[in-house]
């Protein structure tokens, strides 16, 4: 039940990364959704309290979690867990603790100290995310860097998408939150994702189904470059039916 217990997670906490384990191979899911709930527990950790103190216990208890990964020794019992230790090797628990060391940023209120930081951040968590799924799935060192690409520009999309809520909830997410600025975020993450036909060249087709969950940031992106005030009116995204279509494209 435990493997079904992760899909459920995140058919309800991710849609969009649901939408694309499903479209993925089943060997792939296999993979997908212990890393993708996995994700959802660690994102949603900061955000169910109000005490920074019990969000910081609950990002450590995940850290804890990995680092028993880690060692190869017994795990925790937990839903998300047993299924994540059966997928992850060493080299993946140690590289998903940064992503949860980055998620700390999200349990205060402070601003992104500059763009950098910014950046640190989405390679962290978004980046991260997608280089280890597509790795575990037999991608290659030599396409990291690619990946890495698609994952941040994925990852900008989704943040992007999230300034109104971030910004009701009392946070600065913007390091610049300027319309030009804001295009030019979206310009430059366009130009480094180099377009889904380069990027998918760079891994065998076993390993694609790990970049499925990027499958609509460019679209989003040029949202963002051709009109960045809709950052701020909440107005990001395909419709449903295009969203599907490129995403059955993608998949093929």
């Amino acid at each position: 039940m435990s493997f079904e217990a992760c899909a459920d997670i995140v058919r309800k906490g991710d849609p969009e990364r649901f939408l694309a384990a499903m479209a993925a191979p089943p060997a792939a899911r296999r993979v997908l959704f212990p890393l993708y709930a996995f994700n959802v527990e660690v994102s949603r950790a900061p955000w169910v309290t109000e005490e920074p103190m019990i969000a910081e216990m609950r990002l450590q208890w995940w850290r804890d979690a990995l680092e028993e990964i880690a060692a190869g020794g017994a795990v925790r019992s937990h839903e998300v867990t047993v299924e994540l230790a059966a997928v992850l090797d060493g080299e993946a628990a140690k590289a998903l603790d940064r992503s949860i060391a980055a998620r700390r940023w999200d349990i205060y209120k402070e601003s992104f100290e500059d763009s950098a930081h910014f950046g640190e951040y989405l390679d962290a968590t978004a980046a991260e995310l997608m280089w280890q799924a597509t790795r575990l799935l037999g991608g290659q060192a030599d396409a990291e860097d690619t990946v890495r690409g698609l994952g941040r520009a994925a990852g900008l999309a989704r943040f992007l998408q999230a300034v109104p809520e971030l910004e009701a909830r009392g946070r600065v997410p913007l390091v610049d939150g300027r319309p030009d600025a804001v295009r030019g975020l979206a310009r430059n993450a366009l130009v480094e994702t180099g377009g889904w036909g380069v990027t998918k060249r760079s891994v065998p087709p076993q390993a694609r189904a790990g970049m499925l969950e990027g499958w609509q940031a460019t679209p989003i992106l040029r949202q963002v470059a051709k009109g960045p005030n809709r950052v701020a009116q909440g107005t990001l995204g395909p419709s449903p039916f295009r969203s599907k279509l490129r995403l059955m494209r993608w998949a093929l």
